[in-house]
């Protein structure tokens, strides 16, 4: 009775709220903030594994109204795993860009690049985006410490379709996605893993930016499958079912002012009641985030003052409240004072333990993760055409911050065998928090030439002192683009995460990603592209006892059409 309480709530809402969150009043000049994406840069980059172990980047606030986005990322990454499956929203493209786009590369440890995009204009009113993306590896790779060979592989599968009907003043939309990660564990915690995951979506969206009341809604119905087999704890397969509601109405006071109100509900069940000595790893759930804020737009001012309210049913606190705090104060066109507070529930789904670490086997109870407070400084500048720096430093507190932890137990083999040991990453939780200071500088040329470099450094503190082997304590990236001639691009980069020194453990390698890569069309509609990473074949770990590749290459040819 509870849980079919829990859907008929979640569906209700769905239909009777015509919200959806976080959208926002958007000012006069919308139509031209809008994605497009150009012909021959529409090649989607994946994104990078070391993302993964990065915590929540600093919101850099807007000064002026942009034009026309392109989407220039045109490399691929061979790092996997990288970010969860999420819900894929098809793109405007310009009239005469091609509809169709297919990618295909390969590469030493088996990096395997494969991506098929089609955007059929059914009419001026009807659009359907079908998407289709597989990566993966399978190689021998160095399992740190034992100096151990490990034949590894990871594949992931991604299929994606969206479907928008525009009607006069609101848009309908239809999604469906699906996902499968199959890989191996590492020697010292035998197995393999399955994971599948589906959703399908549903939302409306008001367009008439005229009207007084503004409002999206939306429902997500997704499916999540875990297929553990590990002999030594659960080896059957775990299914999470998620209702994912969200909602959002806001009304105009004036040109320049409104109140919102956004809803975020995910009602989460799980087939099995599993319990590990007698404590319950996952528990059927309910969370809800009410997020009411008033907003301020003009020419000097950018306020944004507001709450996010977590309610939790049947797991966790019942009640949280975090600040929803964005202050930008504009002078000069093109320098800003900034200043914000947030936070807000991070909840601990089965997707989101993937992000966190595939390799994981949970043995503990789960919490979910909340932010409780996120501030931060900063001043954004532009003194020169093309030019932008940003300078800021805040401070971060979050409760139950799940972390990795490498554990040992006893393998008993038989009634006359000694007992064995066994080793096996686990998620454990516990509160931290962290001082932060950091710069983002960035400068572009015409199309020709596109520079970024970024620094931040973390000074981090947490109950338990293991948690911090991963923790990143200082943080840089540089990145540059050059385009000598219109037809090749050249990308040049590096990346690196420097670990935190705990006490009484041996600091972990530092992630040192020297990357290059280029792109060169043939022919019209016809690329050849390739990229190498780790060119200083550095030994490196994102996720605790797992190694990365050393130097590797994937490259491709790829079509638009």
């Amino acid at each position: 009775m509870k849980r079919s309480l829990y859907i008929t709530g979640g569906l209700t809402l769905a239909i009777l709220m015509p919200f959806g969150l976080h959208a926002q009043t958007q000012p006069k000049d919308t139509t031209m903030n809008r994605t497009v994406v150009v012909e021959q840069e529409y090649n989607p980059d994946i994104m990078d594994a070391s993302k993964v172990n990065v915590l929540p980047k600093v919101e850099e606030p807007t000064i002026t109204k942009k034009e026309v986005e392109y989407a220039i990322g045109f490399f691929p990454a061979s790092s996997i795993p990288t970010d969860l499956m999420r819900p894929y929203t098809g793109m405007e493209i310009e009239p005469n860009s091609k509809p169709g786009y297919v990618r295909a590369g390969y590469g030493n440890y088996g990096n395997l690049d494969v991506l098929a995009n089609y955007l059929f204009n059914i009419s001026n009113r009807d659009k359907l985006n079908l998407r289709f993306q597989m990566d993966g590896m399978d190689g021998k790779l160095t399992v740190p410490t034992q100096e151990e060979k490990w034949k590894a592989y990871y594949y992931r599968t991604r299929a994606n379709m969206d479907y928008t009907h525009q009607f006069n003043k609101v848009d309908l939309n239809i999604g469906a996605n699906f996902g499968l990660s199959n890989f191996n564990l590492a020697p010292h915690e035998p197995g393999k893993q399955k994971f599948t995951e589906g959703d399908f979506h549903l939302g409306v969206k008001s367009t008439d930016e005229s009207s007084p009341v503004l409002f999206n809604a939306e429902t997500n119905f997704m499916m999540y499958n875990r297929q553990n087999n590990n002999s030594l704890f659960f080896t059957e397969t775990l299914g999470e079912t998620q209702i994912h509601t969200k909602g959002f109405i806001g009304g105009t006071i004036s040109d320049e002012q409104s109140i919102n109100i956004g809803l975020d509900m995910r009602n989460i069940f799980y087939n099995k009641d599993l319990k590990l000595n007698e404590i319950p790893v996952y528990e059927d759930r309910t969370a809800l985030n009410l997020n009411p804020y008033y907003k301020l737009h003009n020419d000097n001012w950018n306020l944004h003052i507001g709450a996010n309210v977590d309610l939790s049913f049947g797991s966790g606190k019942t009640l949280r409240v975090s600040p929803d705090v964005v202050a930008q104060f504009i002078f000069s066109e093109s320098y800003v004072l900034y200043a914000q507070a947030t936070g807000g529930k991070l909840v601990n789904d089965f997707r989101r333990l993937e992000v966190l670490c595939p390799y994981a086997l949970p043995v503990n109870a789960i919490q979910d993760t909340y932010e409780q407070f996120n501030a931060s400084l900063g001043f954004k500048a532009s003194p020169y055409p093309g030019l932008w720096f940003n300078l800021y430093g805040g401070y971060q507190d979050l409760k139950d911050d799940l972390f990795q932890v490498s554990e040992e137990v006893d393998n008993n083999a038989g009634p006359d065998s000694a007992p064995m040991p066994y080793q096996f990453l686990n998620l454990a939780m516990t509160n931290s928090h962290n001082f932060y200071a950091g710069m983002k500088v960035s400068y572009e040329y015409k199309d020709i030439v596109a520079l970024s470099a970024s620094g931040i450094y973390r000074n981090w503190d947490a109950k338990e002192d293991y948690a911090l082997l991963l923790k990143p304590a200082c943080e840089f990236n540089f990145n540059a683009t050059f385009k000598p001639m219109k037809e090749l691009g050249i990308q040049i980069g590096y990346d690196y995460i420097g670990r935190e020194e705990v006490k009484d453990f041996e600091k972990l390698s530092a992630v040192s990603n020297l990357y290059a890569g280029a792109i060169y069309n043939a022919y019209k509609g016809i690329s050849i592209y390739a990229r190498i990473n780790n060119l200083l074949n550095k030994k490196y770990q994102y996720y605790l006892g797992y190694p990365t590749e050393g130097f590797n290459f994937v490259a491709g040819v790829s079509f638009s059409f």
